[in-house]
């Protein structure tokens, strides 16, 4: 099977401090790969430069063969790849349902011209992305809110509203940043109950998570970093029982602060 993401030899620097290391790996279609590591190993820093948000030192990353590297975020998401985010990104003052028809825009086919005039297959599409956004409200469980506003939506909501956003952009890859973070145990089980349905639908989720049950109960494939570097991979069963990453877990705590700032203060955008 060819993969549907390839990752190879990726560096990151910001400052002169390493932040991704000559990290390789794949993940093919219907899975469900998780990224794990210690606080500060890269993961997020990696979902961003997949994403389009900070360019690789070096390395290629690439979506069906075809090159990512210098692709803006919204050109990525039109390959087929959309993201949700480590702190909740909503637009608070919109509804539920604003928000996910907003995350269908990257697929939209009326011209401005067309908008002004709220011509007839302008009006047509609107009435279809509604739908859409509603059938993903309701997959998320949140059909019953899609009048309120997301600021008024719990945590647990949020992150969900965050799901259906993401899936509204019609992804071929699904990239998820500790989305149990915050959650209470009942709304984790709901989480992975979801993740698994997204997976049935055909759509192949990259995850970064904490949340250990989490990871070995619905994962394929893990892959294991520290210090930006690639420390292990494999199935659950071998991921778990594999002394390296139990070193990584169980040594002592590191002081990534530094590049955290760094990586705040250098962060290259493309707008």
């Amino acid at each position: 099977m060819e993969p549907l993401l390839e990752v190879s030899g990726l560096c990151k620097e910001f400052g002169g401090l390493r932040a991704i290391k000559d990290l390789s790996f794949a993940v093919y279609p219907g899975q469900v790969k998780s990224v794990i590591g210690p606080n500060g190993a890269g993961k997020t820093t990696l979902f961003r430069m997949i994403t389009g948000i900070v360019k690789p030192t070096t390395g290629k990353i690439r979506m069906d063969h075809t090159a990512l590297n210098g692709l803006r975020p919204h050109q990525v998401a039109e390959k087929g790849i959309a993201s949700t985010f480590q702190t909740v990104e909503l637009f608070g003052e919109m509804t539920a349902l604003e928000n996910v028809m907003v995350g269908r825009h990257v697929r939209t086919r009326s011209e401005i011209f067309a908008s002004g005039l709220r011509l007839a297959g302008m009006r047509r599409e609107e009435d279809e992305i509604r739908q859409m956004a509603l059938e993903k409200l309701d997959f998320v469980g949140l059909l019953d809110k899609e009048n309120l506003k997301a600021h008024s939506l719990s945590l647990g909501e949020q992150k969900s509203l965050e799901i259906a956003r993401a899936l509204a952009t019609g992804p071929r890859l699904l990239l998820l940043d500790e989305p149990a973070g915050g959650l209470n145990d009942r709304e984790t089980e709901r989480l992975a109950e979801r993740i698994s349905a997204i997976r049935d639908q055909g759509i192949t989720v990259l995850l970064v998570e904490h949340d250990m049950n989490l990871v070995m109960n619905i994962s394929n494939d893990i892959v294991v970093i520290n210090y930006g570097e690639k420390i292990a991979e494999g199935p659950p069963e071998a991921i778990k029982d594999d002394q390296a990453v139990v070193d990584a877990y169980l040594g002592e705590a590191i002081d990534y602060s530094d590049l955290r700032r760094l990586e705040r203060d250098t962060v290259e955008t493309y707008s």
